[in-house]
């Protein structure tokens, strides 16, 4: 059997943590390996405690989380973050994803959803649909710097014509289901050009993508 998955929390409320603590411990594959009430908290204690998935919180005294996103995933072999906030078009959620976080949920999600979203995270995939997350970059497209064409980006100039379609597909909004019909080809095909795509650009994960279609003018705001 695997080690467990090691997850750390981070919120200002303590009977918050209890309730993510109680629930996550109660996994054979999951694991409380430590908790803090703000971000600063978290970095130090992060800086000495090994783990593989952060649930964070948006808005906390002393360091908010998005700044605590922001320097964690600047860390060599930082863990995945999961950002949790209390509206699904939060201008937080968006400053999140953009500092490095992995993936969003709401506060009121499921334990179920709550539970997979740790697992789904740790496997390397991604938690929110390719379709909200547009739709999130779109509620935002005023704080985009991505100009209304396409312009030049190195992080491009290695991909093939087909990893671009694939981009611009991802950044629609298109599932893997989704672009393999649009293709013609298998889902496992598609995996193999995003998985491309994740090392040719440095993109941690799929939601870096699409901010990547919007910030380089690929896929443009509807």
């Amino acid at each position: 059997m695997s080690d467990p998955i090691r997850v750390f929390l981070v919120d200002d409320q303590e009977l918050v943590r209890a309730g993510f603590r109680m629930l996550i411990d109660s996994q054979p594959d999951l694991t409380v390996v430590g908790e803090a009430g703000d971000g600063g908290e978290a970095l130090e204690r992060l800086a000495v405690t090994g783990c593989d998935v952060v649930l964070m919180d948006v808005r906390m005294p002393r360091l908010d989380g998005v700044e605590a996103t922001r320097r964690l995933t600047e860390r060599p072999g930082a863990p995945q973050v999961i950002v949790l906030t209390t509206f699904d078009l939060d201008e937080y959620a968006f400053a999140a994803i953009r500092a490095g976080a992995a993936a969003f949920l709401l506060k009121d999600a499921t334990p179920e959803v709550l539970l997979g979203a740790v697992r789904t995270v740790h496997d390397g995939e991604s938690v929110v649909a390719p379709s909200t997350t547009r739709r999130l970059l779109e509620h935002f497209a005023t704080t985009l710097p991505g100009p209304a064409a396409p312009t030049p980006d190195q992080r491009l100039d290695a991909l093939t014509d087909r990893e671009r379609e694939t981009l611009v597909l991802v950044g629609q909004g298109l599932s893997n289901a989704e672009i393999a019909a649009q293709f013609v080809v298998s889902e496992a095909t598609v995996k193999t050009h995003i998985n491309r795509l994740l090392s040719k650009t440095g993109s941690r994960d799929r939601v870096r993508l699409v901010v990547l279609a919007f910030e380089t003018g690929l896929v443009h705001p509807r």
